[in-house]
């Protein structure tokens, strides 16, 4: 991906901004908005929101200031929006989160701006339709569909190269057949991990294994189905037979870790990954496919897909600090702001900025969503924070043999809230 120099959209932003109405803030103290943003340090959005909230703060010096306040541990942030909540707080002016069974029950608070009056003309018409209707809930627009995203398999080929792999795999037998040339060849095939609050990239995994047996509807089974105990019987040989010894209790930094590392040559991950500085000085960057799971059951051209993150506001009764706030999240959602932040980190968003990906890497990401005729949601989307907690706990003790894949399934399922 060509990394396009932030300053280069510099004068265009302010233009944009130069012609926000000043509304009737303009006559009084300055109003600041506080945004605890996970969009800092080394995430691959960083650079562009800090250059976007720089563009605004300068354009509206002495109406608005957007601060941002650096949230750099994911884990620590989910927690503190729904503790947050929880206490009848917001985080922030503005903050975003994960939209999920457990978020959505926040809808129901007063403490969040609903959009759904706001959200009109050209505006709403540059929001994707799908996005805005999942980020509805009792015809209530209490955040915005921001950042999406497809979930596949990443391949290092040049490892699958050195072990004689020479196509990527399609189907289960034909991975367990790649797999076992990659440990003969003397490679460790897979990044797995069970650490953090949801176990990320194997949970991303398992839930590539469920859908592809159960179909975009399997989330409405009972997690004690056989679907789910084959889907975690898998998941639990690619830890013991071809994963890293310090997998289990290993974290999304240790599993990613390994890939960036040109230690595995399987891993999962999100179109933002491909943004990263990190990946993109590996020696074996341009050798990286993306692909769909291995099929394991009668779904095709399946994708896990997802709202990666929504942004929420409070709600105020103070016209001017309401104002304030829309004013710049319609700037951070403008079309050339959408588009600035695609081309820098290979984000994929819900809003059309009309962006065609040039880099090799991201465009495997864009043709991939294209061809993918079966989508659907990961575990955690599905049931929520508790459940996928739940997961990420139990998955250590599954795999170390502690407990059956069915009693796995058994411990999950009791912590859904149907």
């Amino acid at each position: 991906m060509e990394i396009r120099k932030l300053s280069r959209v510099t004068a265009l932003a302010l233009t944009i901004l130069l012609v926000l109405p000043l509304g009737t803030w303009a006559q009084g103290k300055e109003i600041v908005l506080k945004w605890p943003s996970i969009w800092v340090g080394k995430d691959s959005k960083a650079p562009a929101i800090a250059q976007i909230v720089e563009n605004f703060n300068k354009a509206n010096a002495g109406k608005i200031r957007v601060e941002i306040e650096p949230q750099p541990d994911y884990n620590a942030y989910e927690q503190k929006v729904r503790t947050s909540l929880a206490a009848r707080q917001v985080p922030g002016d503005i903050f975003t989160f994960n939209l999920n069974a457990t978020t959505r029950e926040f809808y129901s608070s007063p403490l969040l701006m609903d959009f759904t009056k706001y959200l009109t003309g050209d505006w709403k018409a540059s929001f994707d339709p799908g996005s805005v209707a999942q980020s509805t809930v009792n015809k209530k627009l209490k955040s915005l569909p921001f950042e999406t995203a497809i979930l596949p398999i990443w391949y290092n080929t040049d490892l699958l190269k050195k072990a004689g792999v020479t196509s990527i795999p399609g189907t289960l037998p034909e991975f367990w057949a790649a797999m076992d040339k990659l440990k003969a060849a003397g490679i460790t095939p897979m990044s797995q991990m069970s650490g953090d609050t949801n176990a990320w990239t194997s949970m991303l995994w398992f839930s590539h294994l469920a859908v592809s047996q159960g179909g975009p509807n399997v989330w409405d089974k009972p997690f004690t189905d056989k679907v789910f105990v084959e889907s975690a019987k898998i998941l639990k040989r690619m830890f013991v037979e071809y994963s890293t010894p310090d997998a289990v209790g290993a974290g999304a930094g240790v599993s990613g870790g390994h890939f960036l590392a040109g230690r595995t040559a399987v891993f999962s991950n999100g179109p933002w990954y491909a943004g990263r500085a990190d990946l993109r000085a590996t020696p074996f960057f341009n050798s990286i496919v993306v692909a769909p799971a291995p099929v394991i059951g009668p779904n095709r051209n399946m994708m896990i897909s997802i709202l990666q993150s929504n942004i929420a506001a409070g709600e105020t009764k103070d016209s001017a600090r309401r104002e304030a706030i829309l004013a710049f999240l319609k700037y951070l959602t403008s079309r050339e702001n959408i588009s600035l932040l695609q081309s820098t980190s290979g984000a994929m968003f819900a809003i059309d900025s009309g962006f065609i990906p040039l880099d090799p890497l991201q465009k495997q990401f864009y043709d991939l969503a294209a061809k993918s005729k079966i989508t659907s949601h990961h575990l955690q989307a599905a049931y929520g924070a508790e459940a996928t907690l739940e997961f990420a706990q139990q998955l250590g003790a599954l795999v170390l043999g502690k407990i059956t894949p069915e009693e796995f399934c058994a411990l999950v399922e009791k912590k859904i809230d149907r």
